[in-house]
């Protein structure tokens, strides 16, 4: 999660970055340009070299479109894994609490391996905990370093920030103020997201001003937005972390009539985001790839429960770039984007 530097070559890179899962290299090993030191605890894993019918899952973190993409990547694992059934869980609501449940009655009935974005890394280590000693389990979208976890998949969500407080800076040469919004800022992906617009704002103009949460309501995310147009009238810029935000500061800007005078900057490819990106009401937006978190993670546990345990880096991440998206480059990103998940 770059600088704007990379647009130069954004066609190019768009279609290595979006189909690389597709690729036979892609399902050999890990992005080699994954950092080396693990943040992880070491942490046996249950015995592989299982042979017979598997059962894998996916679990989210909220209900948003976002998800959608990565369940098509499921589908085509599915479609590719002999002797495989892999359950797409979505829990009702964004709590650690709800995630306890669907997790436990993956358990319960027996589970061989789980990719799951953990709503609260902090207070789900236990339960991490407990599926890896039953189950090999991935963290995607969202990791849990301290958890027995055997992998991290997903974007390097630091890098990520970076990427969007360089197209912060840029769209905001004189500075100013800028208010983020994101569901819930104890999230891993939430907190890295931040540090890397914080590592990129460092030394310039340009002021955070505070981090407002929704708890994943998108009727709130959109109300947290109208309200700073209001409390805020100098306010220069608004920045979504996750996914819904986007379409939420969208539509309350348009609804305040100031397109085009506060600037949007935001995360992953929702419909609407990119409407807005098109239009030039929205700068730009850092999008990761959703489908390949599903697609490599059910394809790499597996191959990690039949015995080959070195698809594993040592770092134990495996990162998938992300890309920016402007005005530049949106058509040809929808148009892949829109092939990819028919």
């Amino acid at each position: 999660m770059r600088t704007r530097s990379l647009l130069a070559a954004a066609a190019s890179f768009a279609s290595v970055v979006l189909f690389v899962g597709c690729s036979p290299q892609s399902q050999e090993g890990p992005n080699p340009a994954a950092p080396s030191v693990s943040q992880g605890k070491t942490a046996s894993m249950p015995s592989t070299g299982k042979t017979g019918h598997l059962r894998l899952a996916f679990v989210t973190n909220n209900a948003a479109n976002f998800w959608t993409i990565a369940q098509k990547g499921t589908e085509k694992a599915k479609a590719e894994l002999k002797d495989v059934d892999i359950d797409f869980k979505i829990p009702g609501e964004a709590t650690a609490a709800e995630q306890t449940r669907i997790v436990n009655d993956l358990l319960t009935n027996g589970l061989d391996g789980m990719a799951i974005s953990p709503v609260d890394p902090a207070n789900e280590t236990d339960l991490l905990n407990k599926a890896a000693a039953q189950a090999v389990v991935f963290t995607q979208d969202s990791d849990a370093p301290n958890s027995n976890r055997a992998c991290y998949i997903g974007t390097d969500n630091r890098a990520a920030g970076k990427q969007a407080g360089e197209l912060i800076k840029k769209s905001l040469p004189n500075g100013g103020k800028i208010m983020v919004f994101v569901g819930k800022k104890d999230a891993q992906n939430a907190k890295d997201r931040l540090q890397g617009i914080e590592d990129a704002l460092a030394g310039s103009k340009v002021e955070i001003i505070d981090v407002r949460t929704d708890d994943t309501d998108t009727a709130k995310a959109k109300s947290n937005v109208a309200d700073t147009l209001v409390k805020y009238p100098d306010i220069a810029g608004l920045v979504g972390l996750w996914s819904y935000n986007g379409p939420a500061i969208f539509n309350a800007v348009k609804d305040a009539n100031k397109v085009g005078a506060v600037k949007i900057i935001c995360f992953d490819e929702d419909k609407e985001t990119l409407a807005g990106v098109k239009s030039g009401a929205i700068e730009g937006t850092v999008v990761q790839q959703p489908f390949e978190f599903g697609y490599q993670s059910m394809m790499k546990i597996a191959k990690v429960l039949r015995g080959d345990k070195s698809i594993i880096p040592a770092s134990k991440q495996i990162f998938i770039p992300t890309l920016l998206i402007d005005k530049k480059n949106v058509e040809e990103f929808s148009a892949k984007l829109d092939k990819l998940t028919k």
